[in-house]
């Protein structure tokens, strides 16, 4: 008995220094159960909130129903909404957003779209081999490494920024969508992704295996070809083969039917798009965690082995705001991205801060500024959108913006996005300018030389 007391006293004093040390202990748990009244108001929040099938319909603020109207005094003249469908390929179809109208343009069309599931074949190709050369680079590198582990972890995906439709249609040139159709696989690339996933890890593996060997180079090359082989026939069959060249002929808004022509995708794109390979393009972006008026660069952020990284100038939202008035004044869309799920009424297509309160919902606060969400990972870029509209007060300065989205026509309004100048400030992180429409200080400051960021970074 004696034995047992000592060791039940032992317990006690182990359980009290857990208590101590973040433990919940009953003092502390009746404190936190009487800070629920349950009285009639609580009683009704828990019968609503409880039975509802989304959360989100009861914090839908009624206050912001119907307070921002779809009228905008600048708008770029945009025409026709595209559908990106089942698949993470929003930067290849804002990318491809903002020059489709200079396509119109150029043959007099009523409407027209590129074929995504050509820059799609590219794409994931060139993803695969980017991913097979930073495994034969870190083969002799820990296997826990923290570089390798997130190679491994996500060898290909198809998302992207504006960067990665840059080296693909530098590289590969764009086609009409006529020429290579979508297919179910490129309009739900889920599966797809999965299936090369294991085929590159099972790949990267034996090439991390075969560094241990003698001949280790001829050895690692060797088995990359083989891996690109079979990842170009697991995407032929599923995506079809990609044109070298092709045979286009359209049919003009005016009814007259233009003459066959034969192109290259090298040549289409710069027949729609004159100059685009070389046309000084800069991202900005605003990320309040790191010094403005810097370059940021983040490492292996690409999809093709000699294309560029993922690069940034970072400015606060004043300016880019600025920036992108002026493009939009000059008639010419803009790439942006933004972290599109919050606040976000898809009903209506509006974005506002507070459009559903959570707040006055469960009578808690929920505050953080955009800094703290970027830290603690409660916000960041989700998807891209081409901006095209802003709306200004009689002083000029923006009140509300407008992006064209690539979910369908059924979503938003009409497939547009509306969305607050205050929603801008809190959401918007992103965009691609032409480095003309920069001031002095900014396009000064872009030509500085990027601070490196690693692929594991925080921010993406």
């Amino acid at each position: 008995m004696k034995k047992l007391f000592v060791f039940a006293c032992a317990a006690l004093v182990s359980l009290g220094s857990f208590a101590q040390n973040g433990n919940i202990s009953d003092k502390d748990l009746k404190e936190i159960r009487s800070s629920y009244k349950n009285n009639t108001t609580d009683q009704a929040l828990q019968n609503a909130i409880s039975n509802t099938e989304s959360i989100r319909n009861l914090a839908l603020n009624r206050e912001k129903i119907g307070k921002v109207d779809h009228y905008f005094k600048y708008r770029v003249d945009v025409k026709g909404i595209t559908n990106q469908k089942s698949s993470g390929r929003c930067w290849m179809f804002t990318s491809m957003n903002t020059i489709r109208p200079n396509a119109m343009k150029k043959f007099n069309l009523a409407s027209f779209d590129f074929s995504h599931n050509y820059n799609y074949f590219w794409d994931i190709f060139e993803k695969s081999n980017l991913f097979l050369e930073n495994i034969i680079r870190t083969s002799k590198r820990d296997m826990d490494d923290r570089e390798v582990v997130s190679f491994f972890k996500s060898p290909i995906g198809d998302g992207g920024v504006w960067n990665s439709f840059y080296n693909v249609a530098k590289k590969y040139g764009v086609v009409p969508a006529s020429v290579m159709p979508e297919t179910n696989i490129s309009n739900k690339t889920r599966e797809l992704g999965s299936i090369l996933k294991r085929k590159l890890r099972t790949e990267g593996y034996k090439i991390r295996e075969a560094a241990k060997a003698k001949k280790a180079d001829a050895k690692m090359k060797a088995i990359k070809m083989q891996a690109m082989k079979d990842v170009y026939r697991i995407l032929a069959l599923c995506l079809g083969e990609p044109p070298v060249e092709f045979t286009w002929r359209y049919k003009t808004k005016d009814g007259k039917i233009s003459e066959a022509k034969k192109y290259t995708p090298q040549e289409f794109l710069e027949a729609v798009a004159p100059g685009f390979a070389q046309k000084e393009m800069v991202m900005i972006m605003n990320d309040p965690t790191r010094e403005y008026y810097k370059v940021y660069e983040i490492s292996s952020y690409r999809n093709v082995q000699e294309g560029i990284n993922w690069t940034y100038l970072n400015l606060p939202n004043t300016e880019i705001k600025k920036f992108a008035m002026a493009s939009i004044k000059a008639n010419e869309a803009m790439y942006a991205s933004c972290d599109v799920g919050k606040q976000h009424n898809r009903k209506t297509g509006v974005m506002d801060v507070n459009t559903y309160d959570y707040d006055a919902l469960f009578g808690v606060k929920f505050d953080m500024d955009k800094k703290a969400r970027i830290l603690t990972r409660q916000s960041g870029s989700s998807h891209a959108m081409a901006l095209m509209a802003v709306d200004v007060d009689e002083n000029e300065k923006p009140v509300k913006w407008q992006f064209e989205n690539s979910w369908g026509t059924k979503s938003g309004h009409n497939g547009y996005v509306t969305f607050t100048d205050k929603w801008f400030d809190a959401y918007m992180f992103r965009l691609v300018v032409d480095k003309k429409y920069l001031d002095q200080k900014a396009a000064k400051s872009s030509e500085s030389k990027p601070i490196k960021l690693p692929v594991w970074d925080y921010m993406f």
